[in-house]
């Protein structure tokens, strides 16, 4: 096995130390883009960039750079990082560690092999969760390839009532500006991250490399009805969105299953109201998500949900609002980077299996301006979006290894 170049200590005291921004409980973190707690956390990444002797600046919705210069400056940039945010709890692996993983692999290749031919950068970028905005998703990404909508900070609204122009101005930007975030300089963005999923644990390899990401469709569904008294109301006389929404709810869930992998739909969110033991509610409103990185399977799949949804909605004569938050089909990974990725874990002694992403990820909104790939880590029993979530650093750090040594395929060599 070749020596390793990833310290395990570092990256367990880099953990540690970020998750100290948003502590929720022993091992949870509750980090919202632009709270103070993610202002903190933000803060220490910039100064650990600079720590590692990088170029340091920050963007206009926030999104950190760090810039280890090359000799060609009109070649387009090598990137790589991740987001800090997180779920309302999640863990403290979730997009943090990509983060870390960038600054740690810039700074092992300029000590070294100094000053590469193509510039290299690490971003921590803004958000990637949604779990303040419920259809912000991927504001830094979006910002960066230019598909933020002028309208969208003042339309977006979290779920502490405040929106997203004035979340940006509590962290001290302007929303205003949010165009001048936009860049086309970048020729390839690789992302670290834990893998989220059960399958390199199950197959026992610390690296995964991922070839596709998961097209999703993110559904609100809304239901009225009449709401009435629980007791007095015949069966055959109600307009119940409750009964309505059971159904759909087990259907949705039921064709996914029967479909088969690599499909799911989740139903995460329910709001009733009026929300009470002996009343027939008025209006039931609840989320689907609906993914498969296969696109035809994809398409089924969406066409056999929305059909239950209208035929139920008729059937049970409720009013019907079906609103698409969040839709993006598959994407493919670079090839020609898969394979780098894929020789720097030989390279590096490191097993590695090649996988398709069944979470979405920053990576899906670069691949409109750069080629893309993502490199996985094995994460305990799969479990993700959550404080029980945990790589082992040993894990991290054969993962951070094989990103340093794809970095330096695509940005040394003339």
């Amino acid at each position: 096995m070749a020596a390793r170049w990833i310290d395990p200590e570092r990256i367990e005291s880099a953990i540690a130390a970020l998750a100290g921004h948003g502590a929720h409980g022993e091992t949870g973190v509750a980090r919202l883009v632009y709270s103070p707690e993610w202002v903190a956390a933000q803060d220490q990444v910039a100064a650990w960039m600079a720590e590692a002797g990088l170029r340091v600046e920050r963007d206009a919705v926030g999104n950190i750079w760090a810039y280890l210069d090359g000799r060609d400056r009109e070649a387009a940039m090598v990137v790589t990082g991740s987001h800090v945010d997180s779920q309302n709890p999640g863990g403290r692996f979730d997009g943090a560690l990509g983060v870390i993983a960038g600054i740690m692999a810039l700074s092992e290749l300029r000590e070294r092999f100094g000053q590469p031919e193509r510039t290299l950068a690490a971003v921590s970028l803004v958000e990637e969760e949604a779990s303040r905005f419920p259809t912000a998703n991927f504001w830094g990404s979006r910002a960066i390839i230019g598909r933020i909508a002028a309208e969208e900070p003042k339309r977006l609204r979290g779920y502490d009532g405040v929106t997203m122009a004035e979340a940006m101005r509590d962290a001290g930007l302007d929303a205003a500006r949010i165009p001048e975030a936009k860049r086309e300089d970048i020729g390839t963005f690789v992302e670290l991250h834990i893998e989220q999923g059960p399958f390199l644990e199950r197959e026992n390899f610390p690296v995964g490399v991922v070839e596709a990401i998961t097209g999703y469709r993110q559904y609100l569904v809304t239901l009225e009805g009449a709401a009435n008294h629980a007791g007095t109301t015949p069966m055959d006389m109600r307009r119940d969105p409750m009964a309505g929404a059971a159904e759909i709810i087990g259907g949705v869930v039921d064709t996914a299953h029967r479909m088969g992998r690599p499909c799911v739909t989740t139903v995460g969110r329910v709001n009733v109201s009026p929300n009470e033991r002996a009343v027939i509610p008025r209006q039931v409103a609840f989320t689907v998500d609906a993914r498969s990185p296969l696109p035809e399977q994809r398409e089924t799949l969406l066409a056999r949900h929305e059909a239950l949804i209208q035929e139920v909605a008729e059937r049970r004569d409720l009013r019907l609002s079906l609103r698409v938050d969040s839709d993006r089909g598959p994407v493919r990974c670079d090839p020609e980077t898969v394979a780098v990725i894929a020789a720097a874990a030989e390279a590096a002694g490191v097993p590695a299996m090649t996988m398709t992403s069944g979470a979405v990820h920053d990576a899906m909104q670069m691949a409109e301006i750069a080629r893309i790939a993502m490199i996985f880590v094995r994460s305990r029993s799969g479990i993700s979006h959550s404080p029980d979530e945990f790589t082992a650093a040993e894990d991290a750090a054969a993962g951070i290894e094989v990103l340093a040594r794809a970095l330096h395929t695509l940005a040394y060599r003339p």
